[in-house]
This record gives structure tokens, C-alpha cells and sequence, in this order.
């Protein structure tokens, strides 16, 4: 009797395990040859799923950005103790999601970059994660804060944990 496969829900698993290959090789260093050897199949089998190394990324980052950090949101905190949380939820991978997108959009335009589809996926999802928290019209600013954060705090050298910008006291940034 045939292996009968749901297809979507094997193409999500593949998704899930080819982003951590992504974010260890990076997206020039990743082909859809050595994406198949880490998952264990044939590069045919690969594409019969996904039809291209850019279906893969697309995903891949649909996996990534299905929401988890929403999961970590309490209304009962304050708008700034919530991005606090959100803040530590991103930092410790975001030096290497960040290398990697970087990688992704390496010698595309800015037309490019603005069309594609998986940037414009992570932007809304990043938006629309701060928006739950700080609402509409204080989001743009707030996220543009929150990666600024983020940013400055890997290139400063200083971690990527929170616990030394927080005071214990009241659980404000310093």
C-alpha cells in the first residue's frame, strides 16, 4: 500500500528543519543539493516540494514568523515590560537571522527588497506584533526602536540577553 503523505504539512516540516540550515550556512552558502543531503532526501524530492531555493526561504520564513512571540505577551504588563519581553525573545538569534537576511539581500535593489516577499512577510509580522502591544499608531516608531535596540546592542559587543539592561527593581530598561 502506497505511504499516504499530507503535503502540506510535510512541506512545513521540511520549512522548519531547512531554516536551521539556512541560518547556520547562510543563503549564499545554502543550495538546494546540500538543503536535500541535511533533510535527508533527494534534490528531486526537495523540489518537488518547493520549486526553488527563494520557495524554500519563503517557507522557511513563514515557519519562523507563525507567531511564537505572541505567545509571550501578559496584558497585565505595561506596554514597555511587554517589549522588554519581546526585546529578550529576539535577541538571542537575532545576529544570526539578521547575518542571514543581510546574505538574502545582498546586491538586490531597493525595489527589489520592497517587492519580495518574504521581507515583506517578517516587516508585517514585526509590525503587527508591536502594534498588539503599543497599538497602530505608535508601531512604526516602537519597531524602528526595537531593532535600533537589537542592532546596538550586537554591535556594541554588550550580549544579546537583556538581564543587564533591566533594573530588577521595577523591570524598566535602563
Amino acid at each position: 500500500m502506497p505511504k499516504i503523505v499530507d503535503h502540506d504539512v510535510y512541506s512545513r516540516q521540511l520549512a522548519v528543519q531547512a531554516a536551521s540550515y539556512f541560518s547556520a550556512h547562510g543563503y549564499a552558502g545554502t543550495s538546494m543539493r546540500k538543503v536535500a543531503a541535511h533533510l535527508g532526501l533527494s534534490k528531486s524530492a526537495l523540489y518537488h516540494y518547493f520549486p526553488t531555493k527563494e520557495a524554500l526561504f519563503l517557507a522557511c520564513t513563514q515557519m519562523i514568523m507563525s507567531g511564537e512571540e505572541a505567545d509571550l505577551l501578559d496584558p497585565a504588563l505595561s506596554d514597555g515590560q511587554n517589549l522588554d519581553r519581546l526585546y529578550s525573545a529576539m535577541a538571542p538569534t537575532f545576529a544570526s537571522e539578521m547575518s542571514l537576511v543581510f546574505d538574502y539581500l545582498r546586491g538586490k535593489e531597493p525595489a527589489a527588497i520592497a517587492a519580495d516577499e518574504a521581507m515583506g512577510l517578517a516587516v508585517a509580522n514585526y509590525r503587527a506584533l508591536v502594534a498588539g502591544i503599543v497599538g497602530e499608531e505608535r508601531a512604526e516608531e516602537e519597531l524602528q526602536r526595537l531593532l535600533g535596540r537589537l542592532l546596538l546592542t550586537y554591535l556594541s559587543g554588550s550580549g544579546a540577553g537583556l538581564e543587564a539592561e533591566i533594573r530588577p527593581e521595577n523591570g524598566e530598561a535602563v
